[in-house]
């Protein structure tokens, strides 16, 4: 592998709603900002929960679609297309990892991005000229398994690939309030909690944070949203201290708190 380019660093996004890339609120210019400091990335390799298979795969397509994989929002959201390239051989090199760490992996050369990918996408890199594919998430996967997921693509980050785990830190769509609704209690503490575990660099606990973290099940009636945090601790390296990226609590119980490791 080619080790002269700069180490692109990790991010995980928490996405929130759709309505995310035409209501930036406070995450949505934190990325704006964090985006200009991107200027070495070679492409960008997102994990996103809108994407379950049941093994692994890895999105080989040249000219990714903008997927609208929602409904029921305003009709400006269905007009923004992220026009943003693909990487086939970058996306070849992380099924060649992906496949020598023991994963059951093949490629998609035909699916776009899915809304968990352009839509902090949007904000990020907001020109679309930087390649950008995807690796799915196994419907079985847990947090041990999104740990090893995020360290068998790591290498990739000495090839310039910004690797973004795309989620949310708090996800309970059953408790969804009004947009401007202040942020509800147990989002609030189980986001406080993630922030000091991820601060700590707290493996164990964050492997554990079903039964360790205050409201976790509430938080997170499933567990998808909060696993691209996992890939993207295991991308990272032991001496890369979390940068926490601010984000509101939208629709009073969605929190885009969001961090970055390895940012110069």
């Amino acid at each position: 592998m080619n080790t002269t380019l700069p180490r692109a660093p990790v991010f995980f996004i928490s996405h929130g709603a759709p309505t995310f890339a035409l209501e930036p609120g406070q995450l949505g210019a934190n990325l704006r900002a964090l985006g200009q400091q991107l200027t070495a990335i070679k492409a960008v390799l997102v994990v996103s929960p809108h994407w379950q298979t049941r093994e692994l795969q890895v999105l080989t397509t040249p000219r990714p679609e903008t997927v609208h994989d929602f409904g029921g929002f305003p009709p400006a959201l269905y007009q923004l297309q992220y026009p943003a390239p693909g990487q086939p051989e970058l996306a070849l090199e992380a099924l060649q990892l992906l496949t020598q760490a023991g994963w059951s992996v093949t490629a998609d050369a035909t699916r776009g991005l899915d809304h968990g990918a352009w839509v902090p996408l949007w904000h990020l890199l907001p020109q679309a000229t930087v390649p950008v594919f995807q690796v799915s998430m196994p419907h079985r996967l847990d947090t041990a398994g999104a740990l090893a997921l995020g360290r068998a693509l790591a290498p990739l980050r000495d090839q310039g690939v910004l690797i973004v785990g795309s989620g949310s830190l708090t996800h309970n769509l059953y408790d969804l309030q009004a947009p401007a609704t202040p942020a509800v209690a147990y989002a609030v503490e189980f986001a406080h909690w993630i922030r000091q575990a991820v601060s700590r660099a707290d493996v164990a606990a964050l492997l554990d944070y079903r039964r360790l973290a205050p409201h976790a099940e509430r938080a997170h009636p499933t567990e998808e949203h909060l696993l691209p945090l996992l890939v993207a601790l295991g991308a990272s390296h032991e001496a890369e201290s979390a940068q926490a990226i601010a984000g509101d609590i939208t629709y009073g119980v969605l929190s885009m708190a969001s961090f970055a490791w390895g940012l110069t």
